[in-house]
């Protein structure tokens, strides 16, 4: 596979999410009248561009892993702390333009409105998906259970039907794997129906080091059994605009939920930390998705734009997430941090910020053969 093969698709899928995420917070932006000056996928030196009626910079630049909206009269990310004196230097009515003088709802709105755009967009895509492809639900009935496996240890049985897996209904034998994978406790609950009665039985996974549907190196907790669809058969139906929208957002909250767990599982001690990947991992496995077809590429876009909309949404300076941090602190005080405070956190958020991208960067270059 060439490298063209994964770079186009990665450069496709990274301005679709960062456009929509930079487009949550141009559009309560312009709802509630603040001034904008530069909407820009990508960074450095621009590529080619525009400017609208409204005086806006729409462009596209070198460095397409990231993008920025620029309010009108900010000079840096202390100007909240500067409000005095950024008031000064503007007349009345441009001074109804600029981000610093809008109540504190509407800030925290237009700061939150670039994550909210990527959970939408994530059931937007997946609604689309289950209402023109469909969804699967297809029982997961147990075909195999291997001997001396955790899944024969604790009871399980051959015919044995999926009922749940820790308290997480399972209406897709398309379910069960990941369910299980997501598990962040040391042993697994999970629900059967044995003919007519329903039984739980509490299994311990065992972890193996093995390859995805991709090619790609991963480790997996397996139980020790073999789901095969009821008489063979699947179960996919297209729904109807309602139920599509609920289990999309159901998707999407699960995805939010499990990754959360995931990160809180690291800081514990007890996560892999060779799952967690950069720019370069995201981009293979973009490229190899994208040779599957449309809905494949639709499928990981909304998967990245949750995880971009997630990501933003941690209490980090420099991220979303940390602006409301900021903005509760106000609310809190009744005002805003003063400059050299706020610089003090945005230098910890540049640090934790540079030692995740050196980190998932070697993770990246070790799951391509580099180290």
């Amino acid at each position: 596979m060439g490298t063209l093969s994964f770079i186009l698709p990665f450069i496709f899928l990274i301005t679709i999410v960062v456009f929509v995420h930079e487009y949550g917070h141009y559009y309560f932006a312009k709802r509630y009248q603040v001034g904008i000056t530069d909407f820009s996928i990508g960074f450095g030196r621009e590529l080619f561009g525009f400017n609208d009626k409204s005086g806006t910079r729409w462009k596209f630049c070198i460095l397409p892993l990231g993008g920025y909206v620029k309010f009108f009269g900010d000079r840096n990310v202390f100007s909240q702390s500067e409000q005095l004196e950024l008031l000064k230097k503007y007349k009345e009515s441009d001074q109804k333009k600029l981000f610093v003088t809008k109540p504190l709802y509407q800030r925290s709105l237009i700061v939150a409105g670039g994550p909210l755009a990527n959970f939408l967009l994530a059931i937007v895509i997946f609604s689309f998906i289950y209402m023109f492809v469909g969804k699967d639900f297809t029982p997961a009935k147990i075909e195999e259970v291997q001997k001396d496996s955790p899944a024969y240890v604790s009871g399980l049985k051959k015919n044995d039907i999926i009922l749940s897996i820790n308290d997480n209904t399972i209406k897709s034998i398309t379910e069960v794997a990941p369910y299980i994978n997501a598990t962040t406790t040391d042993k697994i609950v999970l629900k059967v129906l044995r003919k007519y009665e329903e039984i739980e039985f509490s299994i311990k996974p065992n972890f193996i080091d093995t390859e995805d549907s991709l090619g790609n190196k991963v480790r997996k907790k397996i139980i020790g059994v073999k789901i095969m669809p009821m008489n063979n058969e699947f179960n996919k139906e297209k729904l109807g605009p309602s139920k599509a929208i609920f289990y999309a957002v159901k998707e999407t909250w699960f995805v939010t939920k499990t990754s959360l767990k995931f990160i809180v599982s690291i800081f514990k001690g007890k996560g892999d930390t060779s799952q967690l990947g950069g720019p370069i991992k995201i981009a293979k496995i973009t490229g190899q998705v994208a040779q599957y077809g449309f809905i494949a590429f639709l499928s990981i876009t909304a998967y990245i734009s949750i995880s971009l909309g997630l990501i933003n949404l941690f209490p980090i300076p420099l991220l979303d997430g940390g602006h409301l941090m900021f903005y509760a602190i106000e609310k809190i005080l009744g005002r805003p941090l003063n400059k050299k405070t706020q610089e003090g956190f945005f230098r910890i958020g540049l640090f934790l910020l540079f030692s995740l991208m050196f980190f998932t960067t070697f993770n990246d270059l070790k799951d391509i053969g580099v180290f």
